[in-house]
């Protein structure tokens, strides 16, 4: 016997959840309080784009350094990488003229020109492990199985272009952002293997003045973390010595103050550049972990939208490992964390 459930508007079966409501959206999709990021589109839809409220009119947009953000998270580039090829040429619509930003809302967008749906068919009424396929189709009664949809690594283009145009803002006040990665493991071996491997970004953003930051519910450092969880694939952050701080003694975290240079310093560095929520002036470093990428090339055991147990293995271009291209996509949202911040800061001025 089955036993069907109402609860909330969803049905459930067993531990499958349907969801049966007339009037479902999606929200959350825009980031920052000032300067705020709202994006649209999906992997293998038409076009992927964003619309950036808050921008400060009579900024000289360098197109060329967008250009360079862009290239730096492109695929196609190497064989590690996913071979879609996509020219990722930025249509402004609005927002920007004669080269200038006007301090209206800058909508832009970018068209798929390799979108490849097709290859997803055999995958339409299955939920791939440790995707988001069963949490969206749980959640909205319905998902896009082309390649993802909005789970997809696609849809960070447009945080990579409202972050160059932060940077950009940011370097008039000698604000930079800087990264580097690791890879946890050896990628040619794991592209033989058909499999895949996760690592590490770094982050550290320089110049901070002190006083960004709220000490309660818009912390910085929670700012920071939630804009870096917006990233596919993310499962970690920590700042400064972050978790090894736990293992620590008081006498051996503790960053005692100084004078020099003509300001307040710290000495040590292991609370981050962030104290009480509030930016201090140090640098802000911090490390973002990244999850191996769940698309593998190995049979893997799973079950289609009927609860019937299947076995996949998935083919198309998918990266060994996404950490590579994940850097400027760390900095993009550093930046744009940092400028929302800044710009309420000045706000109270």
């Amino acid at each position: 016997m089955v036993f069907f459930h109402f609860w909330g508007g969803v049905l459930m079966k067993g531990n499958l959840f349907l969801n049966h409501q007339k009037k479902l959206y999606m929200a959350a999709n825009s980031i920052g309080k000032i300067f705020v990021l709202t994006t649209f589109g999906e992997s293998h839809g038409k076009a992927i784009g964003g619309v950036i409220d808050g921008c400060p009119s009579k900024l000289h947009v360098d197109m060329s350094l967008i250009e360079a953000e862009l290239l730096r998270r492109a695929t196609g580039h190497n064989g590690n990488a996913s071979q879609r090829k996509e020219s990722d040429k930025v249509q402004f619509l609005s927002g920007i003229h004669d080269g200038y930003t006007l301090g209206t809302p800058i909508a832009f967008m970018v068209c798929n020109e390799d979108a490849r749906p097709q290859d997803y068919d055999s995958l339409k009424d299955v939920y791939r492990p440790s995707h988001a396929d069963y949490s969206y189709h749980a959640k909205y009664g319905i998902r896009d199985w082309r390649g993802g949809g909005r789970a997809s690594a696609r849809t960070t283009l447009p945080i990579v272009v409202a972050g160059a145009i932060a940077k950009q803002i940011l370097a008039q006040h000698d604000i930079a952002i800087q990264s580097s990665f690791s890879i946890s493991g050896n990628i040619e071996e794991a592209k033989r293997a058909g499999d895949t491997l996760g690592g590490y970004v770094k982050g550290c953003i320089t110049n901070v003045p002190a006083g960004l930051g709220e000490p309660m519910f818009d912390k910085f450092q929670a700012d920071l973390a939630k804009a870096m969880f917006c990233i596919p694939a993310v499962k970690g952050f920590e700042y400064g010595d972050g978790f090894a701080m736990a293992e620590m003694k008081g006498s051996e975290c503790n960053d005692s103050f100084v004078f020099e240079e003509g300001r307040i310093r710290t000495l040590t560095k292991h609370s981050g550049g962030i104290q009480g929520g509030i930016t201090n002036g140090e640098a802000i470093c911090f490390r973002v972990a990244f999850k191996p990428i769940p698309s593998i090339g190995r049979a893997q055991q799973t079950v289609n939208v009927q609860g019937n147990p299947v076995t996949i293995c998935i083919e198309g271009r998918h990266d060994v490992s996404a950490v590579p291209r994940a850097a400027i996509i760390v900095e993009a949202l550093a930046a744009m964390t940092t400028l929302d911040h800044l710009l309420r800061f000045k706000a109270y001025q």
